[in-house]
């Protein structure tokens, strides 16, 4: 190799280095090693994690706080068939997220090479974009076109198969090419946003339902403006249930009350009830505003006769350009029923006995105050039971979520991301016991690159949600594969791996050992003996309603 000359490994990682990629989270193997090493010269920072998968949920967390690509590297083979759980968790919540993969050699396709396998047929379904390059000349064009698509509306998941000879070879090139220019963006039609804007000015109970994007703290902002500017509520959906997301309160029985529903970059799916009338309604007018035309064939499929338009477009942007709007305060009393019915939590349940385990409610509400009470509080709340808990009854800013795609035991992955982006924020995951189980060796992660997160399991000894399930569907004496281990003692891992580890058992404990967890300033777990409930569901005509 001459001294001029730039490797294929070089040419990824410097590429990425000019993007503004500065973390890449991943696990080490063979494949990898010319990326990791190019990585020392280019100052781009690993974080080591402890299982494929964490890399991924991690570099899903980095596009989630920050807004900008996410990347995660994985050996070939077992390595990238580890992270495919968490790529599918990514491309529910709408994540910009390179996944990087080496693989085998090019020179060696069809003749048995250490882990051989066609890695883009198996990722394909879950990104984006696979592409699997097969010469140097190649490697530069398909980072290229990977990441435009990762971040282009609808944003995802993308993924890069790295040949190894392909990353050790000579590309030729003594500098790096000059990056494609960015494609403008399509202009909208014209006559289709004035009718938008006819139906928006005309609506007296409009609601706009934003995706999984939407629910960012970085792309709030753009829709407060909107909704400020346009009179019409926005709501995010980021919950793998939809309308009884506990976090939306009672929102479900105010939707059927509108007069125009404008799905802004909510996919029309199970979380809307197929769009059918018992979920939005019999009356409402539907329009569709999508960056993917599939979505908009779709709505046209489903929705009928009520569907009054589709807008292929990035609906920020689409929803910026509407020129006329209903004067703002003539919606005041339906945007002050919509907030409500958001806000609500109400409940008729019973106060605990002396003696009764604490509540999950209780629990979260004592997490509540701590968040309160900290700078830059950032909220991760995991899946399950529980997680439905935390999302209803904690909130902060920033806030992290199991997400659509309705997986488990990403919190303390996300958590140790968030932090790692946010180091001088207050990063709180909350997680039941049995997700607890799925990455809690990652805590020795955050301890290796000081990300003092603080993780509050929930331990009520089972795996509830499944629990409920069972005893409702075939009666309490037919309850197999839920139950956890009443001698398991979480908080011990955190400390056995050089954190600090706590237990509570009511709320005065819990609020001790928060203080505790924050004064360490080390990664901390606290491990809370916790009543086992049903997540709640908010109904403003029966306070009592509760379910799964």
């Amino acid at each position: 190799m001459t001294e001029t000359q730039v490797l294929g490994s070089q040419l990824i990682i410097r590429s990425l280095h000019r993007l503004g990629v500065k973390t890449i989270f991943s696990l080490s193997g063979n494949q990898i090693m010319p990326l990791y090493d190019a990585c020392l010269d280019a100052g781009i920072r690993i974080i080591h994690v402890r299982h494929e998968a964490a890399a991924v949920f991690m570099a899903d967390a980095w596009a989630q706080i920050t807004g900008e690509l996410g990347v995660a590297m994985l050996t070939a083979a077992p390595g990238i068939t580890n992270g495919l759980a968490p790529l599918y968790s990514a491309s529910q919540a709408e994540s910009p997220l390179l996944l990087i993969s080496g693989d085998s050699s090019v020179g060696e396709d069809g003749s048995g090479a250490f882990q051989e396998l066609d890695q883009v047929s198996i990722t394909s379904p879950l990104t984006k974009l696979s592409i699997r390059p097969l010469t140097v000349q190649e490697l530069y064009p398909a980072l290229d076109n990977a990441v435009g698509q990762a971040l282009a509306p609808r944003r995802g998941p993308v993924h890069l198969a790295l040949p190894f000879d392909l990353l050790t070879a000579e590309t030729g090139l003594k500098e790096l090419p000059e990056p494609a220019a960015s494609r403008a963006a399509a202009p909208f039609d014209a006559g289709i946003l004035e009718r938008l804007a006819a139906l928006v000015t005309d609506a007296e109970r409009p609601l706009v339902l934003a995706g999984p994007a939407g629910a960012r703290s970085h792309m709030r902002a753009a829709f407060d403006k909107l909704e400020e500017t346009l009179g019409v509520p926005v709501v995010p959906m980021e919950s793998p249930r939809g309308l009884k997301d506990p976090s939306l309160g009672s929102l479900s029985e105010i939707i059927p009350h509108a007069d125009l529903i404008v799905l802004a970059g909510k996919c029309l799916d199970f979380t809307l009830g197929f769009g059918g009338t018992r979920a939005l309604g019999e009356h409402a007018r539907v329009a569709v505003i999508d960056p993917d035309a599939r979505m908009l064939e779709r709505a046209g499929r489903l929705l009928g006769e009520r569907l009054a338009l589709t807008l292929q477009g990035e609906p920020v942007a689409v929803l910026s350009a509407l020129r006329a709007a209903r004067p703002v305060a003539e919606r005041s009393a339906w945007r002050a029923r919509v907030d409500g019915a958001l806000r609500n939590r109400a409940s008729r349940g019973l106060a605990a006995s002396a003696g009764a385990p604490l509540g999950p409610r209780a629990l979260c509400e004592t997490v509540q105050t701590f968040l309160a009470s900290v700078p830059d509080p950032v909220l991760v709340c995991d899946g399950g039971e529980f997680g439905q808990w935390a999302q209803a009854f904690c909130a902060a800013p920033t806030r992290i979520i199991n997400g659509m795609s309705g997986a488990i035991g990403a919190g303390v992955c996300y958590a140790i991301a968030a932090k790692i982006a946010r180091p001088d924020a207050t990063v709180v995951v909350l997680m039941g016991d049995g997700t607890a189980g799925f990455h809690l060796m990652e805590l020795d992660t955050a301890v290796r690159e000081n990300a003092s997160i603080i993780a509050v399991i929930g331990n009520d000894l089972r795996w509830n949600a499944e629990h409920l399930i069972q005893v409702r569907t075939y009666g309490p004496q037919r309850l197999i594969g839920c139950e956890l281990s009443p001698t398991a003692r979480y908080h011990d891992v955190a400390s056995a791996l050089g954190g600090a580890g706590f237990a509570a058992h009511d709320a005065e404990s819990l609020k001790t050992a928060l203080g505790l967890a924050v004064d360490s300033g080390l990664p901390a777990c606290i491990n809370v003996s916790m009543a086992g409930e049903a997540a709640p569901v908010f109904s403003a005509s029966d306070p009592s309603a509760t379910g799964h």
